[in-house]
């Protein structure tokens, strides 16, 4: 029900914007966050925007570089990411769950991911 695009290559201190695209109104009533999984570690929460769409929340890696927002009419996510460095490299995986507190806070309670989109940082 979650379809992530917008990932690639790029070198140090580009940009790229992700979005997730989801099915009918999988998103109304729901956290958005995006996670990501480099290779051989854990997947780790990056960004996260409630249900209203009023507060964002970011992985202290991330936070002044990523932005994350919503694009409620049209049913998709979307992660601005700048400055990018190459341990930003990883696969990104949108997730949307109903505890706003759960998901945003504590990175826990996704109801439905997506596949994931690589993004490589390299020269």
């Amino acid at each position: 029900q979650l379809v992530e695009s917008g990932g690639g290559l790029v070198q140090p201190g580009g940009s790229l914007k992700l979005a997730c695209a989801a099915s009918g109104n999988t998103f109304v009533g729901r956290a958005i966050a995006w996670f990501r999984q480099a290779p051989g570690k854990e997947r780790e929460g990056v960004a996260c925007i409630s249900s209203t769409g009023l507060t964002t929340t970011y992985a202290d890696s991330v936070t002044g570089r990523f932005t994350i927002s919503r694009d409620s009419a049209n049913n998709t996510g979307y992660l601005d990411m700048s400055s990018l460095k190459p341990e930003d490299t990883a696969i990104y995986y949108c997730a949307t769950g109903r505890l706003d507190y759960s998901l945003c806070a504590k990175w826990q309670k996704a109801e439905y991911w997506g596949q994931g989109t690589q993004v490589t940082v390299s020269a």
